[in-house]
């Protein structure tokens, strides 16, 4: 593990996979940390140089008690990709990371290779279902959330079917800090990328969950007819932590899609930066 300054705050990352592969940054959703790509990474490391940190206001990651912006959240991971001298990368958000992930992709295209967004949108009105749940939080804690957030976010297969799978994701949402949570939901709420993702020019990978009831699947194909570039969809019978539920799956997609259909490299050991290895930074 590690951690670099980046935009004001330190924030928390981890690398895996070989150092010559190509470079896969993973964004999480609001109210989790990177450990929700576990399964995921399994999957990917032996093949991609993947790169999953925590953002502002989650996980090991800062958190400042005032709103934060999509753009914001953005220019935090170009100074991590500056620090890892890493001017241009594939990138995967996933929700709250696919906004950042557009974001990137619109106002910095040269540094951006390719874009796997997931369960994800342009735009989440009404803004006043945000500060409805922000004020949640700040008066009753991360508890009083957690019945919207399991809904929302797990299959009812997933909850039925997968108990202690469900059940850590809830561990990770209740142990997320009040005010990066509060942060978070004012960067969604003022967001709406409607209109600039037009000027996407990255390949695009479209990850949707056809149960998802935080970013139903038409969110996803408003993306799609808005863009320019070229873009696949997907579907996974799944709700919308399709990292959580299908892991295995969407890393096959992701694979694909970063491959260009170039067979996947050959697995080494992870490696740490020259920096932090002097440093002792992890």
């Amino acid at each position: 593990m590690h951690y670099v300054q980046s935009n004001g705050i330190q924030i928390h990352y981890r690398i895996e996979g070989p150092r010559d592969a190509a470079a896969l940054i993973l964004a999480n959703s609001i109210a989790t940390e990177l450990s929700v790509w576990d399964e995921v990474v399994e999957e990917l490391a032996p093949h991609v140089r993947v790169i999953r940190y925590d953002a502002r206001g989650q996980g090991g990651t800062d958190a400042p008690d005032e709103p934060y912006a999509i753009a914001q959240l953005a220019r935090d991971v170009l100074g991590l990709m500056d620090h890892l001298e890493l001017h241009k990368v594939n990138f995967c958000g996933l929700s709250l990371g696919g906004m950042v992930g557009m974001w990137l992709a619109s106002h910095y295209p040269d540094r951006i290779e390719r874009l796997a967004l997931c369960n994800t949108a342009a735009a989440v009105p009404p803004p006043e279902s945000w500060d409805q749940r922000a004020e949640l939080a700040r008066r009753q804690g991360m508890e009083a959330i957690l019945p919207a957030v399991r809904s929302r976010w797990l299959s009812e297969g997933c909850l039925s079917e997968q108990p202690i799978k469900a059940g850590r994701l809830m561990d990770m949402v209740r142990a997320s800090p009040v005010n990066g949570y509060i942060g978070g939901c004012a960067a969604i709420r003022d967001m709406d990328q409607s209109r600039s993702i037009a000027a996407i020019l990255a390949p695009v990978l479209l990850v949707a969950g056809q149960y998802d009831q935080a970013t139903p699947l038409d969110q996803l194909l408003f993306i799609r007819r808005q863009l320019t570039a070229d873009a696949a969809y997907v579907e996974l019978p799944c709700g919308h932590m399709s990292n959580v539920e299908k892991p295995r799956e969407l890393a096959r997609e992701l694979l694909a899609f970063i491959s260009n259909g170039d067979p996947p490299r050959s697995s080494c050991d992870a490696t740490i930066p020259e920096r932090d290895r002097a440093s002792g930074a992890y």
